[in-house]
């Protein structure tokens, strides 16, 4: 087969750095335009992203000549220098070491896409350790919580 074909959507989930709201509506506004760019950087358009103050999510399609890994390295390390060049208090601004990442079929993405629309709404009620929680347990992915927090 000459050509390599693709289409893999990944749900893709990471916190700032010990969980701490540094994430608000004043950098949201740029960060998720400019995070949209980075993607796209990479050859992995970016569909959809919202978070928290502590956290985001984003629904992207993956290169097909990158692996997820760089990927998403790439995202972070960008976002974050560029976060913390928005001012003093943004200096200690880290992303959490690691991600979780899902895969969605093509048949559920409207259906991801609408739950990363109402992550404000949804953490009105939930936490960011709850909601993580719930989602490795439903793509069921052995974790040990001694670790995923750091």
């Amino acid at each position: 087969m000459p050509q390599s074909l693709g289409k893999l959507y990944t749900h893709l989930v990471f916190s700032t750095k010990h969980q701490q709201d540094m994430i608000n509506t004043d950098i949201e506004n740029e960060l998720y335009p400019y995070m949209f760019h980075i993607f796209r950087e990479f050859d992995s358009p970016c569909l959809a992203m919202n978070g928290a103050p502590n956290h985001l999510h984003c629904l992207f399609l993956l290169s097909r000549k990158e692996p997820l890994c760089k990927v998403v390295e790439y995202v972070k390390k960008r976002s974050s220098k560029w976060i913390k060049s928005k001012g003093e208090k943004y200096k200690d601004f880290y992303w959490q070491n690691g991600y979780g990442a899902f895969s969605i079929s093509g048949s559920h993405v409207s259906t991801v896409k609408m739950y990363i629309a109402k992550q404000k709404q949804h953490h009105a009620k939930n936490s960011f350790q709850e909601e993580y929680i719930k989602l490795l347990k439903r793509y069921e992915i052995e974790y040990d919580e001694r670790y995923i927090w750091e």
